[in-house]
């Protein structure tokens, strides 16, 4: 099995407070709608991630590498699934 790169812990981490400020944002502007909020959140990690890559490959500012992306994306679900098992618990 294949070691994980460093950097894509970073994206990992990264994309966890990106997901848990995102579904907070959302849990103060939409309470008692988790579907949407869910689906919300998801669409700003993902686009966050995704745009932070298209904009280092077009500016030449960094390392484009899709995976990158998918690593701040899965920390973002990770993120977002944390802050739901927090709030429902508190």
């Amino acid at each position: 099995m294949k070691k994980i790169a460093p950097d894509k812990w970073k994206h990992f981490y990264v994309g966890i407070v990106l997901g848990i400020f995102a579904y907070c944002f959302f849990h103060y502007l939409l309470p008692f709608r988790p579907a949407t909020i869910v689906a919300l959140s998801l669409g700003i990690v993902v686009s966050v991630s995704y745009l932070f890559e298209l904009f280092s490959l077009v500016t030449g500012k960094g390392h484009y590498e899709v995976m990158d992306a998918i690593a701040s994306i899965i920390g973002g679900a990770a993120g977002i699934s944390i802050t739901i098992l927090f709030l429902n618990v508190i």
